[in-house]
């Protein structure tokens, strides 16, 4: 078990190693993509360019500059945006970061009871009016953007319905600190947790619903039910168990990739200044470092689901524990 631990882990290294080295390249050695050019901006004398190159080591080899990159990134921490020269990169993304997590992880919660439940009720009532009520609206979660929703919820809460008692609750748009005001923390955060869960519940919902059907076709069980055991037994025991695999490989892939940014919309939106935010702003403006950081945070967030999907198997089906 440790050496396989050792190994995931030293998979994990040489994955974001190459991943750093790409990201670099193309953004520091892409032909046109001349960094002190968008530093000095538009116009700019030749000796202007010379004196940022110089300044931020631009005139450096290439292995020089990653070298360089990489210390300011991931050792001093004192990588400086190109247009906010007053901003450091790591503490901006250290202080969006939590605004995400707590995005993402309530998500995340809503999504897999909600998947969960449809999933297993829909099953249990194959063909049936209940599977097909919540087929009809598990597409309907899936077909509705997320920026139209979110748009939606903010008029309604915020504007045409603030006033009344369904929505007099709703705080002004932002983020609200856990450590603060707790209360006020899940006030700011309930729509958008149940706007970007929407989609994902009726997609794990459906993906679950077809898992565990087609379970019910495999020998063991035919076997389960040969030995007298009760229905809810083998759905709950049996066929959800196995039919968790990828369920478990969806949800690591779409953690990984809302916590690395992927929440953007959901974040702009509902005025978040998460990481995705950031990211944003710093592609309008073409902030080279920021986005790279940003890059890199998100990579870092969807090897690491992965590799805890990939032990998750070992408990799910022990059919993979040999492997």
């Amino acid at each position: 078990m440790l050496a396989a631990l050792v190994q995931r882990l030293a998979q994990m290294l040489f994955v974001m190693f190459g991943i750093s080295v790409l990201v670099f390249l193309i953004f520091f050695a892409t032909p046109g993509s001349d960094p002190a050019a968008r530093i000095a901006g538009k116009n700019a004398a030749p000796e202007t360019l010379v004196a940022v190159r110089h300044d931020f080591g631009l005139d450096q080899p290439l292995p020089v500059q990653y070298a360089v990159m990489m210390k300011k990134l991931f050792v001093t921490h004192d990588l400086v945006s190109f247009v906010n020269r007053g901003l450091k990169v790591v503490p901006a993304i250290i202080e969006a970061a939590p605004v995400t997590l707590s995005l993402v992880f309530g998500a995340a919660v809503f999504w897999l009871i909600g998947g969960l439940a449809v999933g297993i009720l829909a099953a249990a009532w194959r063909d049936g009016f209940v599977d097909r009520i919540l087929m009809i609206l598990s597409l309907t979660g899936v077909a509705i953007p997320v920026f139209w929703l979110g748009e939606m919820t903010n008029l309604l809460s915020q504007n045409r319905l603030h006033d009344t008692l369904l929505f007099s609750w709703v705080p002004a748009l932002g983020y609200v600190s856990l450590h603060a005001d707790p209360t006020g923390w899940f006030k700011a955060l309930l729509l958008p947790w149940l706007t970007l869960s929407l989609g994902f519940i009726g997609i794990y919902g459906r993906v679950l619903r077809a898992n565990i059907v087609e379970t019910y076709q495999e020998d063991f069980i035919r076997t389960a039910r040969a030995k007298g055991i009760s229905e809810t037994r083998v759905l709950l025991r049996h066929a959800l168990r196995m039919s968790l695999v990828p369920f478990v490989t969806m949800f690591g892939l779409d953690f990984g990739a809302l916590v690395g940014g992927g929440a953007l919309v959901t974040e702009v939106i509902f005025g978040l200044n998460g990481v995705g935010k950031l990211t944003y702003d710093s592609l309008q403006s073409l902030d080279l470092p920021v986005i790279m950081a940003s890059v890199m945070y998100a990579s870092f967030f969807v090897v690491l689901a992965n590799a805890i999907v990939d032990m998750t198997y070992a408990v799910l089906d022990p059919r993979t524990r040999s492997h």
